[in-house]
């Protein structure tokens, strides 16, 4: 029986391609034959260090080689990794490393402040590994992680060996309560992500880990990805995973700050062929700057931009087709949780609609008691997702029985996210029910009211919370980030909504504010809710 295990696919592609670049970042470039050898030393190192089967390694860095190094280097002993939000604080990291079990820390210098704090209340952590980084010094005591693996090392496996049910874990964002660690099957994992598999080229799923070799040999011209977004988040590592198994390269932005203009800049140098976003808070300054440097950018080779997690309006893939019509947007619907709910593709000059998704495969809508939503009845319901699923949340039955259930005696994965069924089968996405507002007995879904704010001339990007009112429950208030200096007044933005969704979804507060997004492009609404408080009191004093 096959072992799918990630290790063991780009163990195959390191041997067939050992001279094309695996990992890119600035002017760096690392062959697969020295990602493999790299991985096999800190994969070594670990295990010498006392970790044992399945013990957790905690990837606490910024997007760079080193990330999908350490994740190679688990992968190849039958070790656990998981990502760690690098914006989390002394208190929040404790959390999460002790809910992880980490027996071992990861982390860039630029961190070796905050992990000074914690590492004494971390006992089960037996090797701390530290990414020197200019003008941040690395602490006498933790281990150079380029002493470890700049060696190299011959093909690594520890005792125990790999199985296709290692797990790795997907820590998600804790805006909603306190981070969960998602479980993955490493074959469950890459199979709910297509398995190898290119629907748009024709390309079947992988029959074997040797074949993914086989494959990257073959390939005329190697492809290049950036994931913009974070490798911390699913979105940027699982898409880039994906892309690895196919013999792509990897290649990572130096800047720690989000800049288009040096994104683009890249594009060009390297010949990259696709993009890994998050929605808006990537593609909103990347239409800006293309429209402000008219010509700067040809962009010949960018085939595609990826963007899952967050909604991405109509209009602004429609502005980006405008500038790079060869391009197709691929907008995926899913969670860390919950892969291939949905997805929708713009190309050939066209976009598609906001919210606008084509079921996948294994997913269908359900009503809270179980009941499939009929197509075409207008009936809100769950978006689920069957086939290969997550085992659970770690250390958390609780949440995983609310998460994972059973419907029509199978089990399917239920993130949370509402939607109707359309009578084509499409999905009209209406949003998160954690984060519904209940205003005078009807529910509002905040990323409805946003797009719709969006598409008023001169918003540049929006967020909906929900505020006490002795009336109704909850009113509407509207945070609006203008692009310009004229701002919108609370009676032009309401009759705008009104305009495009029923009356009592339109705003009846509003603030004049940045809107400020995770790197994951998600918003903190609990943040802004206090925002849009402290704002409104402020000005009624």
């Amino acid at each position: 029986m096959e072992v799918w295990n990630y290790a063991n696919i780009w163990e195959a592609v390191a041997a067939a391609t050992p001279e094309r670049p695996a990992l890119i970042h600035g002017a760096h470039k690392t062959s697969w034959r020295d990602f493999d050898r790299r991985a096999n030393a800190l994969g070594r190192h670990m295990v010498e260090a006392g970790l044992t089967q399945q013990s957790k390694v905690a990837a606490w860095l910024y997007n760079g080689p080193e990330y999908l190094e350490t994740y190679f280097a688990a992968f190849k002993a039958g070790l656990v990794p998981f990502n760690t939000n690098y914006r989390y604080g002394a208190d929040e990291l404790t959390y999460l490393f002790d809910n992880a079990d980490a027996e071992a820390v990861i982390f860039h210098s630029a961190f070796a402040e905050v992990a000074d704090k914690v590492r004494g209340r971390l006992p089960k952590v037996k090797t701390w590994i530290v990414v020197e980084e200019p003008g941040f010094p690395a602490p006498d005591w933790a281990i150079a992680y380029e002493s470890l693996v700049t060696p190299g090392a011959d093909r690594f496996e520890a005792p125990w060996g790999r199985s296709s049910d290692d797990l790795l874990l997907m820590y998600t964002g804790g805006t909603t309560g306190m981070p969960k660690g998602v479980m993955w099957r490493q074959e469950d994992l890459f199979k709910a992500l297509g398995g190898g598999a290119n629907l748009l080229l024709g390309i079947p799923p992988l029959t074997s880990c040797a074949e993914a070799g086989e494959r990257a040999r073959a390939l005329a011209v190697q492809t290049i990805t950036i994931p913009v977004a974070p490798l911390m988040h699913a979105t940027g590592q699982f898409i880039s995973f994906g892309q690895l198994c196919a013999g792509s390269a990897i290649a990572t932005l130096t800047s720690r700050r989000f800049d288009p203009a040096n994104l683009f800049d890249e594009v060009e140098r390297l010949g990259v062929t696709g993009l890994v976003i998050v929605g808006p808070a990537f593609a909103v300054p990347m239409l800006e700057t293309l429209e402000a440097n008219p010509g700067r950018w040809t962009l010949p080779t960018l085939q595609r931009i990826i963007s899952s997690g967050a909604m991405w309006g109509a209009e602004n893939k429609q502005g980006l087709l405008k500038h790079l019509p060869q391009l197709m947007l691929m907008d995926s619907l899913g969670s860390s949780e919950a892969l291939g709910l949905a997805g929708s593709t713009s190309g050939g000059g066209a976009a598609a609609g906001t919210a606008k998704f084509q079921a996948g495969p294994n997913a269908a809508v359900f009503t809270e008691d179980g009941r499939r939503v009929t197509a075409g009845s207008g009936e809100r319901g769950l978006v689920a997702v069957g086939g290969y699923t997550p085992v659970g949340y770690y250390k958390d039955e609780e949440k995983s029985a609310k998460t994972f259930r059973i419907f029509e005696g199978a089990r399917w994965s239920v993130p949370g996210d509402w939607a109707t069924l359309e009578t084509d089968g499409s999905i009209t996405l209406l949003g998160r029910g954690s984060q519904v507002i209940n205003t005078g007995g009807e529910k509002v879904f905040p990323e409805e009211v946003e797009e719709a704010l969006k598409r008023f001339p001169g918003v540049r990007d929006a967020a909906v919370v929900g505020l006490p009112d002795p009336r109704f429950g909850e009113r509407i208030c509207a945070i609006v980030e203008t692009a310009g200096s004229e701002a919108p007044s609370l009676s032009d933005l309401a009759a705008h909504v009104r305009g495009l969704l029923a009356d009592y979804k339109a705003p009846r507060e509003l603030v004049l504010a940045p809107v400020n997004r995770a790197p994951n492009g998600k918003l903190d609404y609990k943040a802004l809710r206090n925002l849009a408080l402290e704002r409104l009191q402020a000005q009624s004093a």
